[in-house]
């Protein structure tokens, strides 16, 4: 009795064993096509980005001022921020303009080194919905003013150059805006040319 129930036990250990391997490996399959898929997915998302920034990064102002030499500045630091009815503003700059900034620059009564960069990125502003107080927060990103210490390129304007990038979220795509000038802007900072024509210091924080 005890041999028959041996070997009835080993025949259907034997019988379990291909349809175990059978769905095993049907699960492998499934694990390396989920896999594949998100590979996809994310791949696909990635060359999105970089088509997008590539197109970003092809524009150049009328006065020859290119968007690709601000390349990366969605992650610079933050020198400051402002606020008006119509624009909520955060200034950032390279790391050149920061260190600059951070020995003094222009209180000590020097200027900003060659190669300084410095955007002004701005935002239509909304109330917000859900903070506890009355608070005016980001809403549609319109545009990017920039400007670029090259004395060389830009001698009538205190060696500063001047674009603006406008930015069309209906499309997603930024435009060289073809009325703004690099002496343009010089005409505003005029008003700071005591500071190297900056108007925001580096804030405390």
């Amino acid at each position: 009795m005890r041999e028959r129930m041996k070997s009835f036990s080993m025949d259907v250990s034997q019988k379990q064993k291909p349809a175990t391997r059978i769905a095993e490996n049907r699960l492998a399959v499934c694990a390396i096509f989920a896999a594949a898929a998100l590979l996809a997915i994310a791949g696909g998302a990635l060359l999105y980005a970089q088509s997008q920034d590539n197109d970003k990064y092809s524009l150049v102002s009328p006065d020859g001022i290119a968007f690709s030499d601000f390349r990366g500045y969605e992650d610079w630091p933050v020198v400051s921020s402002a606020h008006t009815d119509e624009v909520l503003k955060v200034i950032v700059a390279n790391r050149a303009m920061i260190n600059a900034y951070k020995s003094g620059v222009p209180g000590n009564g020097q200027t900003f080194p060659e190669g300084s960069l410095i955007v002004k990125l701005q935002w239509k502003p909304k109330k917000s919905t859900e903070a506890p107080f009355v608070v005016d927060v980001p809403d549609v990103f319109k545009q990017a003013f920039v400007m670029e210490k090259d004395s060389k390129r830009f001698p009538n304007t205190g060696g500063w150059g001047y674009a603006v990038f406008n930015y069309d979220a209906a499309t997603n795509k930024f435009t060289a805006d073809p009325t703004a000038h690099a002496d343009c802007g010089s005409t505003c900072h005029l008003a700071v040319k005591a500071k190297d024509y900056i108007f925001h210091p580096y804030q405390m924080r």
